[in-house]
């Protein structure tokens, strides 16, 4: 059974991790083969969003332990560098919009490559656990990069210390995801939003991910001369050409990715 699946609907490519008997918690294969699928996504021009979710009852439990315990199992400094630091740096330097659909619960690294998506929706049963310190480890894939910058300081160290499971409600209240739809709605309304993104200006998005990447780290000096010099490329685009025509002729318009 392939441990990622893969579908192309319209322009979005739908990534669904698939271990379901194991709560799609990461081994090596499944770890590789999302890396893969990501490239993919990529590459083909045609796909202009991207929709992550879980097969089963949850999104990602994290690591699978039992990988790890294995005589043979690879280090933790293996599964990193590896493992989890490609995925979240392929989730952030693909110029596509990425929706990360948590179905169920989200854990360890399972809850921190969903924060490192674009845009996170939750569904309302689901819930965010940062389970590292509860076996001695640090939150890593990210974690103690984003959550502090979506929900504070005080609030990640308390929910990253002390293991805090944190439902969907909350979670949307904290600033941590988007939004969470009620269990019956989830797929459809999560999907919808993949299906608009795919439906916009992807090279526009793309460079607005660009610009957000670049905002963790630059002073507002900075960040104004990126604003400058990407809006300058957007401002180039036939989707730019496009909507302003459609503006002026009172239309909806019809972009292209390109």
């Amino acid at each position: 059974m392939d441990s990622i699946l893969f579908e192309k609907q319209g322009a979005v490519g739908k990534l669904t991790l698939n271990r379901p008997g194991k709560y799609n918690s990461f081994n090596r294969e499944m770890a590789l083969a999302l890396q893969d699928q990501l490239d993919a996504c990529r590459e083909d021009e045609s796909i202009r969003a991207v929709y992550l979710t879980g097969a089963g009852k949850a999104f990602s439990a994290g690591q699978d332990l039992s990988e790890v315990a294995a005589e043979d199992g690879p280090e933790l400094t293996t599964i990193l560098t590896e493992h989890y630091n490609p995925i979240v740096t392929r989730l952030r330097n693909i110029e596509k919009p990425i929706v990360a659909a948590v179905n169920g619960v989200a854990a360890g690294a399972g809850a921190n490559i969903a924060l490192a998506c674009d845009i996170v929706v939750a569904a309302e049963s689901a819930a965010f656990i940062q389970a590292f310190s509860k076996i001695g480890l640090i939150p890593d894939s990210g974690g103690t990069f984003f959550l502090p910058r979506l929900i504070g300081y005080q609030k990640a160290a308390a929910i990253m210390m002390l293991g805090d499971k944190v439902p969907a409600v909350e979670a949307e209240r904290l600033g941590m995801i988007y939004h969470y739809f009620p269990d019956e709605e989830f797929a459809e309304e999560s999907w919808k939003i993949a299906t608009t993104l795919s439906q916009m200006p992807t090279q526009g998005l793309g460079l607005t991910k660009r610009a957000l990447n670049y905002s963790l780290d630059n002073d507002l000096e900075k960040q104004l001369a990126i604003e400058d010099q990407l809006q300058s490329n957007a401002g180039q685009t036939e989707d730019y050409a496009e909507g302003v025509q459609a503006f002026l002729e009172k239309r909806k318009p019809v972009f292209k990715g390109q």
